[in-house]
């Protein structure tokens, strides 16, 4: 009977070490995980840019604005239990959003452009990278605007609703960087047609 006591005695204080050690040791995982990631790596280097500019330049509402975004958005990615950007529409229309090639695609950009439809919200162990905005003709009253792509970190949960007033697409977070065609490789067709025309399939979606 001793001896099983102390076998259990010895058990339960291995155990207890291993607890602690894991304890200790995840913070340390969690930083080296951090600096290899690149998204982590280029909103660092944004924020420690825009601290830099405000010194040099003073505090302005623009700098301070974007101060609070980046720090909001190192923020998000610190704390995010998911390794992956989540996109979710909450638009009365299908959103192309961008997302990784499939593995025989014979693409030469970064990613692929997928549909998203109304209410959908996409796979948390998918990987959501951006929005595609088409472009606006000029109007009477607004000159053009060119099709742009709004980028998510790793991370992100991101819902696109519609504006009540001017039904114009809003995010409810900060967009982390934005994109015109020639910025990066992405393929950013100039009207959604465009990219309906090269062919589109859905993403991977939550049941």
């Amino acid at each position: 009977m001793k001896i099983f006591k102390n076998t259990l005695l010895k058990t339960a204080l291995v155990c207890l070490l291993l607890l602690v050690n894991l304890m200790v040791a995840s913070p340390s995982w969690a930083g080296k995980k951090l600096a290899n990631d690149p998204d982590y790596i280029e909103i660092t280097k944004s924020l420690d840019s825009a601290l830099q500019d405000r010194q040099t330049q003073g505090s302005t509402p623009e700098i301070e604005q974007k101060i609070s975004n980046l720090q909001y958005q190192k923020y998000i990615i610190e704390n995010s239990e998911e390794p992956v950007g989540i996109c979710r529409n909450e638009t009365d229309k299908t959103l192309l959003i961008y997302g990784e090639k499939p593995k025989k695609s014979t693409s030469t950009y970064d990613n692929e452009l997928y549909l998203l439809p109304s209410g959908a919200e996409t796979d948390d162990e998918w990987d959501c990278q951006g929005v595609y905005l088409p472009g606006k003709a000029a109007t009477a009253e607004q000159a053009a605007t060119p099709a742009q792509v709004v980028k998510i970190f790793h991370g992100t949960r991101l819902v696109a609703t519609n504006n009540p007033q001017t039904s114009e697409i809003e995010f409810n977070l900060p967009p982390t960087k934005v994109f015109q065609s020639g910025e990066v490789n992405w393929f950013i067709p100039e009207n959604s047609q465009a990219a309906l025309d090269a062919g589109v399939t859905t993403a991977k979606i939550e049941d």
